[in-house]
């Protein structure tokens, strides 16, 4: 099916929603920068010693909501936007770009970045009769982890898999699976719907958390967090077709459950830790899955805060942040390379401040500043190498 043309009034690119992304990409690297020093989450390395429990659970707070909405809303906006990308392109083109654009990123960081950190950062001089690197790298490839050595491109990977599915969905409907224009806005969603949504999620990341508990993975995919990306993305797609992004950012019933989400939202994690009690300093806990009162606890706060502080972003950055300077503009371009690039250059920012203090939250400062340094700087070269330029 030939694709159909986009009105021309339609942009192109919104600065608020580039730099909405390059924030969200900005906090993707300071989880992982506190995910290095309070051993709360899955990492590379875990920087000894590990912090105590009064420390971990000041982590928690402060990395619990970052994951209960920025790569939700991630999702959302690339939802969105694959809709707009999709109508205009048609299925194959679209297909083929996504392709480039996000499945050769996954496939070098898979086959290059991944088994570099593993083997020659952190793992070669540590291996007991040490097989050269051309063996070690053998099995890596034919065992077949290299599978689940995506990092944190499992979302580019995921992201391919949902936008596949919609050129489908697409194909198969015709004309029905592209009308709506994200020039022109309808009637977003009110209060009740916005409510109404959030109730679904608890109960979908609920029952999920019964066979996939937070903590476990299918090659390094955390199905425990999908219910919400899943529909994130849905939800971002309908807003491209209907045309009911910047209406939705507009709202009030965004800006309320904005606060709502940034005030209440640690009240409500408080609560819930409070009725919980606390979790073991080691091993699954009560928060994690199954018929627990806290695992449903957790899953009500997570979801119904990461809503509310997403929605709230995307009306602050509407409101806000809907221009752009040469300094943001260069930083948005950037911001994919650097979501690509990162792990590595954070690996080995925190080998060689290893003897820098042992204060976790001044190390983890200082490793979340000299790695969006260090990445925004490795992403500029990037992006300027032949080859790269294009996947970047």
């Amino acid at each position: 099916m030939p694709p159909i043309p986009s009105p021309p009034s339609a942009p192109s690119r919104s600065a608020w929603v580039d730099n909405l992304r390059t924030l969200i990409i900005v906090l993707v690297v300071n989880m992982h920068a506190c995910v290095t020093y309070s051993h709360v989450g899955g990492w590379y390395v875990n920087e000894d010693p590990e912090p105590a429990l009064p420390v971990k659970i000041a982590f928690v707070f402060w990395q619990g909501h970052l994951q209960a909405f920025f790569m939700g809303l991630l999702f959302f906006l690339a939802g969105a936007f694959a809709h707009r990308s999709l109508r205009k392109r048609g299925s194959g083109p679209f297909l083929r770009e996504r392709v480039v654009r996000l499945g050769l990123p996954s496939l070098f960081y898979m086959v290059v970045i991944h088994p570099f950190m593993v083997h020659v950062l952190l793992g070669y001089p540590h291996i007991p009769d040490r097989p050269s690197l051309l063996v070690l790298y053998g099995r890596y490839i034919t065992s077949g982890r290299v599978l689940s050595g995506n990092g944190p491109l499992w979302f580019a990977l995921s992201l391919l898999f949902f936008c596949t599915v919609l050129a489908g969905w697409r194909t198969l409907r015709g004309n029905a699976g592209t009308d709506g224009d994200p020039g022109t806005g309808t009637a977003p969603p009110n209060a009740f719907h916005l409510l109404g949504f959030g109730v679904l999620l608890v109960i979908s990341t609920f029952l999920v958390r019964l066979a996939q508990p937070i903590g476990t993975n299918v090659l390094n995919f955390q199905l425990c967090f999908f219910p919400q990306y899943i529909a994130a993305f849905i939800v971002g797609v309908a807003a491209g077709r209907k045309g009911w992004l910047v209406p939705l950012a507009d709202s009030r019933p965004a800006r309320v459950a904005g606060w709502l989400g940034i005030i209440g939202g640690p009240l409500l994690l408080a609560t819930v830790a409070w009725m919980g009690g606390p979790p073991p300093e080691k091993g699954p806990t009560q928060y994690d899955g199954g018929w627990h009162l806290a695992a449903f606890g957790l899953a009500t706060w997570e979801q119904l805060s990461g809503l509310g502080i997403g929605l709230g972003l995307l009306a602050w950055f509407h409101r806000h942040a809907d221009h752009t300077g040469r300094f943001a503009a260069w930083l948005s371009d950037r911001a994919f390379a650097v979501y690509v690039l990162h792990a590595p250059i954070l690996v080995a920012l925190t080998l060689i401040l290893h003897p820098f203090g042992t204060n976790p939250f001044l190390r983890m400062l200082l490793l979340t500043v000299t790695g969006l340094i260090a990445s925004f700087a490795v992403a500029d070269l990037a992006k300027r190498l032949p080859g790269f330029r294009r996947i970047v």
